[in-house]
């Protein structure tokens, strides 16, 4: 005769307010990036967690890497960097990617940066320095507003309803110059000194799913620079398929 064995599943583990164990992770990482160095009553405060839920959890995410003690606070750990290098909208973008910027940065002397819109903000994936450039490297960590030129040639050939916010009155008609143009341009709109020509890198289904720009300073021709920039993104997304 078979005995029927009762197993028993054990509760999910949560944190305050009935979260899940992985939110409350989450939700440390958030506020442990916001706050660099903070301590854990602040932490806690801040994910409204009770301090020793949010120890135990902090403790854990320094045993996986995720998170380190910065003096007697706690910062970001490696292994978060680690995994946000390798993070792509797309597969393969960054391999795709690496030889015809590396290529372009040679040809024009200037840095030239991959990015992507992330939350509506954009976002430098990939840096490739110019010999001769005289604009320094972007923070890669940062984000920057989506109004920058690679933001704004995303905006413009992407689909409707893009977290971004507002859109400027005479928006329509920048974009359509864009599309027709296939580049979009920033004259120290972002940042004082810093010009910027940026053009789409297109996936199988037509969609523009990142950028490539070309960074100087306002004495160069914006113009000069888009060329070079087209072809080396045409080399892009032909290898991410497109056609």
């Amino acid at each position: 005769m078979n005995q029927a064995t009762s197993v028993s599943t054990p509760a999910p583990m949560t944190g305050a307010n009935g979260r899940g164990v992985l939110e409350g992770a989450f939700a440390l990482l958030r506020a442990v990036e916001r706050a660099e160095g903070a301590r854990l009553t602040r932490l806690a405060a801040q994910c409204g967690l009770p301090k020793t839920t949010a120890h135990r959890l902090l403790e854990q995410l320094i045993e996986l890497g995720a998170v380190q003690r910065s003096g007697v606070g706690y910062g970001i750990g490696p292994r978060v960097y680690q995994l946000g290098q390798r993070w792509q909208p797309f597969p393969g973008l960054r391999t795709a990617a690496r030889e015809p910027a590396r290529r372009l940065a040679a040809a024009t002397g200037m840095a030239v940066g991959l990015n992507v819109l992330w939350q509506g903000q954009t976002l430098v994936l990939d840096w490739t320095p110019g010999r001769a450039s005289s604009v320094g490297s972007p923070d890669t960590e940062a984000t920057w507003p989506w109004y920058t030129a690679a933001g704004k040639v995303l905006v413009a050939g992407a689909h409707p309803g893009l977290p971004v916010g507002p859109l400027p009155a005479l928006w329509r008609r920048e974009a359509e110059s864009i599309r027709d143009l296939g580049a979009a341009f920033d004259r120290e709109g972002v940042l004082e000194g810093v010009c910027c020509v940026a053009v789409p890198l297109y996936g199988p289904d037509r969609a523009p799913i990142a950028a490539l720009s070309v960074l100087t300073d306002p004495s160069h021709h914006l113009e000069r620079l888009a060329g070079p920039a087209r072809r080396a993104g045409a080399a892009i997304s032909r290898a991410l398929g497109h056609r």
